[in-house]
């Protein structure tokens, strides 16, 4: 006798054969001003194409529809801003109300159905409000995270060629305020495409001039400005842009359609993060990151939820138990975060003193994406908070999530290391390096079978070229993730990092992902980082970099040695790992991604250059500070010892 499929296998089955049959039904929980003629256009193939011919708007269904239905005096978005101490909670009809204006300023200058408007906003409302007002005339919005320097928007700003660039005079970190008016001026002044306008949100706590015949007051254009109704565009019309740094130094717009996009996310707010409408949904990303367009954005409020915006940090605003303040004062059910804000809390409260003065009972889960949950974590936050913590797979291209313990399907038992399952509508696989199928529990690289599923990137701003050539080319067939790992027996999906992230030392290929497993599960460490640095004997040697818990004070030898031992009891003498060096910080991106390709280029001795994307610069010289007292930086092929 066998057990009965569960939910998941259910809905796993249905997504495999029959998935436009699967993906139609899901769309008919959104508003269609027009049918589509097809759900799955496969014409131009390998460029696949969602619900063709259908029309609807993606600011209707996320926002109007609910009006409709009764919820307008429902909470949509929470802002609490604990930088400038301020808490402001939105209601559906006032954000209606809110949006439409904002989309009749971006009429009132020209903006049209396909026009683009870059939006270099802080973590504040109204960079919500700009999002769903190009959204409601069918503009194409491109959100460039506040404070980027003004190279990286300029080259953003010449491949998006916008009409208009929405702004605010700041934003403002956990010690300072950063100006955006002058990076901004910076940016328009090297950039060849020149934008017509500029609305300006002038905060109080620093305001900045204007640039006369340019520049826009933002408060004052929208209480002049005639509300404007939301337009129909085609489900295959773009919604945004989204920017990644390429290997090319030329960025990588993905694009991301209105329809596919609006089904998919419903789809995983009930059936992914089991939520209902009227709960609290809190992801604690950025704007102008995949997780802050999909989950703080669009996704909660196309499911009738309520969003939180929140204008602070995991620590430092105050404390590490501002997190849990957000939980228990809105009455949060889903907490969506990255590992890395999980790490900063444990560091600075690692027996959890700031999370016994509060009361979040009401949390149902904890999601973490963005980079790896290293085991150590997950136990932490689980024996800390006594709910489901769910580590879920999924990337900028991807927009919603690939592999995930989907709570309002099956829940399964957990397997610290792996996001569990791939999500319906998934195929995923691991390949070697001549693409033949591995078999369960060998290492290789990670690919979706196409077509893809709706929400999914359907092609690269203007440059299908590049596309195919950079996902779709080296296993035909399959879209290539970038990353390695694993499937166990189980079924269960294991993520050890970016292909590039496997080193060979020796002759043997190694994950460095199984070297910070080991690492990290050492008492005295908060968050660890291992590179593969050049080495003219063996190819590659690993270094190990750590950030130690708060309080903890151990002679960095003495611990080094501890760390290398348990490399290799854990590893196996093969990894050779040799060094750990004991560093304050860790250098990152301001999603929490861990820049290991920056600091094995320093490593090496390498040209590199300051990413635009990294949070602390400062980090960086710290790193070079470690490396140079084991000899490393000296330049290409020094060896680092036997």
């Amino acid at each position: 006798m066998t057990d009965s499929p569960s939910a998941y296998d259910l809905a796993y089955a249905a997504a495999q054969a029959n998935p436009e049959e699967f993906w139609a039904e899901a769309a008919m929980a959104l508003h269609w001003d027009t049918p589509w003629e097809r759900v799955l256009d496969d014409r131009a193939a390998p460029l696949y194409r969602w619900f063709s011919g259908g029309q609807m708007n993606t600011c209707f269904n996320a926002i109007d529809r609910h009006v409709l239905n009764g919820r307008g005096a429902q909470a949509a978005v929470i802002y609490d801003s604990p930088v400038t101490s301020t808490k402001r909670t939105i209601s559906y009809a006032e954000l209606q109300e809110e949006v439409a204006r904002c989309a009749g300023v971006l009429r009132s200058i020209g903006v049209e159905q396909g026009d683009r408007v870059i939006i270099y906003m802080p973590m504040t409302p109204e960079t919500l409000i700009g999002m769903y007002a190009c959204a409601r005339i069918g503009a194409v919005h491109s959100v460039v995270f506040g404070g980027f320097a003004p190279h990286e928007l300029a080259v953003r700003i010449d491949d998006a060629q916008p009409k208009v660039v929405l702004t605010a005079s700041c934003g403002i970190e956990v010690q300072r305020i950063v100006p955006y008016k002058p990076l901004l001026d910076k940016a328009l002044e090297v950039a060849a495409h020149k934008p017509a306008h500029c609305v300006v949100l002038q905060r109080e706590v620093h305001r900045c001039d204007l640039t006369p015949d340019r520049d826009i007051d933002w408060a004052e254009a929208m209480t002049t400005a005639e509300p404007v109704p939301c337009v129909p565009v085609l489900a295959t019309d773009p919604l945004y842009i989204l920017y990644t740094s390429g290997t090319t130094g030329q960025p990588k717009g993905v694009v991301r359609d209105n329809g596919g996009h609006a089904v998919a996310l419903l789809w995983t707010m009930k059936h992914v993060y089991n939520v209902e409408p009227g709960d609290v949904f809190w992801a604690a990303s950025d704007f102008g990151w995949a997780v802050g367009h999909s989950y703080i954005v669009y996704a909660p409020l196309l499911a009738g939820c309520t969003t939180v915006v929140h204008e602070g940090k995991p620590v430092g605003t105050p404390d590490a138990g501002g997190f849990w303040r957000v939980i228990q004062e809105h009455n949060v059910r889903v907490l969506f975060t990255a590992p890395t804000a999980f790490r900063a809390i444990k560091r600075e409260d690692p027996t959890g003193l700031f999370y016994a003065k509060y009361d979040v009972s009401c949390l149902r889960a904890l999601f973490l994406a963005g980079e790896r949950l290293d085991p150590d974590t997950y136990h932490w936050a689980r024996a800390l908070l006594q709910t489901p913590v769910i580590d879920h797979w999924w990337q900028t291209e991807t927009g919603w999530p690939v592999a995930a313990n989907c709570l309002g399907l099956t829940s399964f038992p957990v397997k610290p290391g792996s996001p569990t399952k791939p999500v319906p509508g998934y195929t995923v696989e691991i390949l070697d390096e001549d693409g033949r199928a591995l078999p369960s529990n060998k290492e290789g690289a990670v690919v979706i079978k196409l077509p893809l599923p709706p929400g999914t990137l359907p092609t690269l701003w203007r440059d299908d070229a590049r596309y195919i050539e950079t996902y779709l080319t080296r296993y035909p067939g399959y879209y290539l993730t970038g990353d390695g790992g694993y499937i166990d027996e189980d079924g269960y999906l294991f993520i050890m990092g970016r292909v590039d992230d496997i080193i060979i030392v020796a002759g043997h290929n190694l994950s460095t992902g199984s070297m910070e497993q080991a690492l990290s599960s050492h008492q005295d460490v908060a968050e660890c980082a291992v590179v593969g640095v050049r080495d003219a004997l063996k190819t590659q040697l690993p270094v190990g970099l750590v950030v130690l818990k708060a309080g903890v004070l151990r002679s960095a030898a003495e611990l080094s040695a501890e760390l290398v031992q348990l490399v290799r009891d854990q590893v196996g003498p093969v990894a050779n790992l040799k060094q750990v060096l004991v560093v304050s910080r860790l250098p990152k991106t301001r999603s929490g991604k861990v820049l290991r390709k920056t600091m094995r280029a320093i490593a090496d001795g390498d040209a590199w250059t300051m990413p635009p994307t990294i949070d602390e610069p400062a980090t960086l010289d710290e790193i070079a500070s470690a490396f140079a007292t084991i000899g490393l930086a000296r330049g290409p092929g020094s060896p680092i010892g036997g």
